[in-house]
């Protein structure tokens, strides 16, 4: 995806480029969102590190990587994930009782899509404790993240198995069209962060909500004010 040279303002602070609504969402087959920060409110590995005392450190790292000035995802989740070492494992299950919300306008997008005949798609750097609770909590059909190691109850500080990253999700969601039979152009790809971006560019409808401003540069929807049931808007 190359930056479009301007958007236009289709309504206070939603933004739309190369494209022309409405949309028919049932012109699409799937949809395909990042978790953390974009279906929830809160970077779930940074709420972690908040009950080692080392939230700063990690969150300044997960701003970095987001932002796209650390290019090495991979590389980036392994230097966080070890700073949770140690950690108890059940600050996973506080950090998702007392800190996770789900961003405004999910439920309504993800049940929309369904409605319409999309398969719904969950793709996370993040982890699959929290990924499997928000796919059964919004009722997705499908959810790959990334797995944490935990030995006597406490975090090992690493990750077990491949690593999801930009990369990995271009190609679940490249994938999932290959299972549906579609082209990669009847797909819609939702996220507010760099490693959003791999998978945005061979979606159809590239969505992104309140993101970085590279994110938001490269998108052909952006959603800056409101919930993410604003996509709706441009939709008929």
């Amino acid at each position: 995806m190359s930056a479009a040279p301007q958007a236009t303002e289709f309504a206070p602070g939603l933004l739309i480029q190369r494209l022309s609504p409405p949309l028919r969402l049932s012109s699409f087959k799937a949809i395909a969102f990042d978790m953390d920060s974009t279906l929830i409110n809160i970077e779930c590995i940074d709420e972690i590190a908040d009950a080692a005392g080392k939230k700063a450190e990690v969150a300044a790292i997960t701003e970095a990587a987001m932002r796209g000035e650390i290019t090495d995802f991979k590389d980036s989740l392994r230097r966080r994930v070890a700073l949770l070492k140690g950690v108890p494992a059940e600050a996973l299950q506080t950090v998702y009782e007392q800190r996770l919300k789900l961003n405004p306008g999910a439920p309504e997008l993800v049940n929309a899509a369904k409605a319409a005949g999309l398969h719904t798609l969950l793709v996370s750097g993040g982890f699959t404790f929290f990924a499997d609770r928000v796919k059964a909590r919004l009722g997705m059909h499908e959810a790959h993240s990334n797995v944490l190691g935990i030995e006597g109850g406490l975090l090992t500080g690493e990750v077990i198995g491949e690593i999801v990253d930009g990369e990995a999700k271009r190609q679940h969601l490249l994938a999932l069209c290959a299972r549906l039979g579609c082209a990669p152009s009847q797909a819609i790809a939702v996220g507010d962060g760099a490693n959003d971006l791999p998978m945005m560019g061979e979606a159809g409808l590239s969505v992104a909500y309140h993101a970085k401003p590279k994110v938001r540069e490269q998108a052909m929807v952006a959603i800056n004010e409101g919930g993410l049931d604003r996509l709706l808007s441009v939709m008929v």
